[in-house]
């Protein structure tokens, strides 16, 4: 036996002499701890299932990447098959591959071994993968994992879509099973199959569950701790992509989207103002609402003849106070609420003629407004008046909504929003009535809002949410160029006029 083939035997040994001897990466110890499990249950033909679960950007991928190179080096030999799923095709499937790819080429047991057998499928001699899509149009019949099914990011696959296109594919073998990604929803497939081996464990006590979260990476890699910290200055402890993403805690599929703490941190210690501060900044936020076409408004802004329905929604003006204090450290300001004002069912003419008046007194530096359906009148109108550098418009669908209460939640759990003294009792209810869910699938939606029909048990009036998509919009303003500028350093030069004055 050739010195060379002895060597190669002997890093095919040991998955963690392969990757960073042959691979040049020295994989970490929550890396190799799941996959010394998998590799035996593999080896023992125990056909177990395992759930690993990882902060963002910690090393799952990587360690999947040198798992399946491994498998297929050391089992080139034999007629044996791998599947891994992913929740989409493009972009997800597509760099599971080029991840594959350059794994590939990078490690010297497997650069010059290994060859493409169709878009989806890689093979070193007879040992294949075949990547596939998950998200359930995908044509995947006929598929067979041999040795190894990997069910990657498989808390944006639904558990219907398994349980029909992809556990089957195990069977023939009774192939090992592994479900990674990061907590989501208690709902979730990779929620479900965590609790099943949690349970799995209890009866036998091989470990098959094994999560990690920001602390155990922080001990390893000090560097991406500090950028967790970073994060959760900027979006708070308690924001849905914190706890699931980097702390691996569950949230609600359904819940109240404002509790008693959250309300609490809305709540600023400021009075309202009539009118604008010398040297403050501001800016108008407007969520629009219909106009009553019957009405006609009198000086005294009663109608005649009166509303159809005075129980519509309104459309909202909240003016803020952009505050400058927080964006040394966090690169965004906090939004400071001074002004509300609200126009139920009157014509945008006349709310036009309104805005354009308190324009002139508070000078906005931002108009940020709903500019979808009804709201493109208004939006037109402010727009040709002062111009798009001001008037900035949003067009609400369901994704450009989620990502406004998403973002709503990090400037309010960064300490970042508030209101003024004392809390506006119609947001308090809209707070108090609003739900959020999180929609299945890869996209991560949130549906939020206070539901339609909502009626206050105290008031007996319906409960509208004008005045909070109102204040979500203040995301739109958090999504400016807020960096700050130091002081003009002036480096002095040389005078040249002695050197001149002497040559003279």
């Amino acid at each position: 036996m050739s010195k060379l083939t002895e060597h190669s035997r002997r890093l095919l040994g040991s998955f963690a002499d392969f990757a960073r001897k042959s691979g040049g990466v020295s994989l970490r110890r929550y890396q190799l701890e799941p996959a010394a499990a998998i590799l035996d249950s593999i080896r023992l033909n125990r056909g177990l299932d395992f759930v690993v679960i990882m902060p963002r950007q910690a090393g799952k991928d990587e360690l999947l990447a040198h798992l399946k190179i491994f498998l297929l080096r050391k089992l080139s030999g034999r007629d044996r098959s791998i599947v891994e799923v992913n929740p989409t095709y493009k972009p997800q499937t597509i760099q599971a591959i080029l991840r594959l790819e350059n794994r590939l080429d990078a490690n010297l047991l497997t650069k010059k071994r290994w060859k493409k057998r169709s878009d989806f499928m890689r093979m070193i001699g007879n040992c294949r993968i075949a990547f596939l899509s998950g998200d359930g149009k995908a044509n995947v019949v006929g598929a067979t994992a041999s040795l190894l099914l990997i069910v990657n990011e498989a808390q944006d696959i639904l558990p219907a879509i398994y349980e029909k296109n992809f556990a089957p594919m195990a069977a023939s073998r009774n192939a090992t099973r592994v479900f990674t990604g990061t907590v989501w929803t208690y709902s979730t497939l990779l929620a479900q199959m965590r609790r099943a081996c949690e349970e799995a464990e209890k009866a036998d006590g091989i470990r098959r569950v094994f999560v990690y979260t920001t602390e155990d990476v922080r001990q390893e890699n000090p560097g991406y701790g500090d950028f967790v910290d970073g994060q959760v200055r900027r979006l708070g402890r308690s924001h849905p992509f914190i706890k699931t993403q980097f702390f691996c805690e569950e949230i609600d599929a359904q819940s109240g989207m404002f509790p008693p703490g959250r309300q609490a941190l809305m709540k600023g210690d400021h009075p309202a103002r009539s009118e604008p501060e010398p040297g403050k900044t501001y800016a108008f936020l407007i969520d629009v609402a219909g106009q009553d076409d019957n009405a006609t408004w009198a000086n005294g802004r009663v109608p005649d003849p009166p509303l159809q329905n005075m129980d519509r929604d309104a459309t909202v003006l909240k003016i803020v106070e952009i505050d400058p204090v927080t964006v040394p450290a966090l690169g965004k300001p906090t939004y400071k609420v001074v002004f509300r004002r609200a126009w139920t069912g009157e014509k945008h003419v006349t709310v036009f003629g309104a805005l354009r008046g308190l324009v002139q007194t508070w000078k906005p530096m931002r108009i940020v407004i709903d500019a979808t359906g009804v709201g493109e009148g208004l939006w037109s109108l402010l727009d040709n008046a002062f111009g798009p550098l001001t008037v900035l418009p949003v067009k609400f669908s369901s994704k450009v909504k989620s990502e406004l209460g998403y973002g709503l939640l990090g400037i309010i759990e960064s300490g970042r929003y508030r209101e003024y003294h004392p809390f506006d009792e119609t947001l308090r209810l809209q707070l108090d009535y609003c739900r959020s869910e999180i929609v299945p699938g890869p996209a991560q939606l949130m549906r939020w809002g206070v539901p339609d029909g909502t009626i206050d048990p105290a008031g007996g009036g319906s409960v509208h949410d004008d005045d909070l998509i109102t204040a979500a919009l203040c995301v739109i303003l958090d999504g400016q160029d807020w960096a700050t500028s130091g002081p003009t350093l002036i480096v002095p030069g040389r005078d040249p006029l002695p050197d001149m004055d002497r040559n003279f």
